[in-house]
């Protein structure tokens, strides 16, 4: 099955994998790939670079939003495959070499498996490669501070809680934020639709978690691209309100 490929604003295109969102950033011949899906979705991902023009080996650098395994899932292949350099927050390099693991328990999962949607979704983890150590062996921190000298011109803003170096990134240019797991518009374990966080059963600290929608609220664009759901039209400042209030 292919990955759902939908261009979203100049030179940014919004991929859905088999339940995890990824984000291509082109500039001439040359992209930034923010996340790869879970280990499974590879075919999905390099089909998705080539619906858009580009091969691999055009990728100039794999910017991560966070070490959950269902967007790591291809970076160390492309790193080691293809010389692509993977980065992250600072505090999160350590997630993605896996010193630790920041990630829902199998435990805390049962316990919850009472709720609509997530014994589904779990079944789903397990076949796409989710429960897989999936380390990045040379994981790096951000070159520099402000905008990254890559396709898109992506900034990373901090916002921890979901993991504790958790990032999304704004597009400026574009008037875009992709926003990771920090703020989702969707999620098979969630009856609610539009912007929102995931349960909290997901996020390593919940309190910092709802903070950083205060951050995400500070920045300047009406498009949403979410590690989650489809694509939110509309003021980010007022996305990320109302999932604070659905939080409380």
């Amino acid at each position: 099955m292919r990955a759902d490929v939908r261009q979203v604003a100049d030179g940014t295109y919004l991929v859905r994998g088999s339940n995890t969102n990824w984000v291509i950033l082109t500039e001439g011949d040359a992209v930034t790939l923010i996340d790869t899906g879970y280990p499974a979705d590879r075919r999905r991902l390099l089909d998705s670079l080539a619906a858009v023009g580009a091969a691999p080996e055009a990728v100039t650098a794999v910017l991560i939003t966070h070490a959950h395994t269902d967007h790591l899932g291809s970076a160390e292949y492309l790193r080691a495959e293809f010389g692509t350099p993977v980065f992250l927050h600072q505090a999160e390099v350590p997630h993605a070499r896996r010193e630790f693991l920041h990630q829902v328990s199998v435990g805390r999962v049962l316990r919850n498996g009472w709720r609509p949607g997530v014994l589904p979704w779990a079944a789903h983890v397990v076949r796409a490669g989710g429960t897989v150590r999936n380390p990045v062996a040379d994981p790096l921190p951000f070159p520099r501070a402000g905008a990254l000298d890559l396709p898109g011109r992506p900034v990373p803003v901090h916002t921890p809680g979901h993991t504790r170096g958790h990032c999304a990134y704004h597009l400026p240019h574009a008037g875009a934020v992709i926003t990771g797991d920090a703020l989702v518009s969707g999620h098979p374990t969630s009856r609610v639709r539009g912007p929102q966080l995931l349960p909290v059963m997901f996020d390593h600290e919940r309190a910092r978690a709802v903070d950083s929608l205060d951050v995400l609220a500070g920045l300047d664009g009406d498009l949403l691209l979410p590690g989650h759901g489809p694509a939110h039209r509309g003021p980010v400042r007022a996305a990320a309100r109302l999932a604070r209030e659905r939080a409380l």
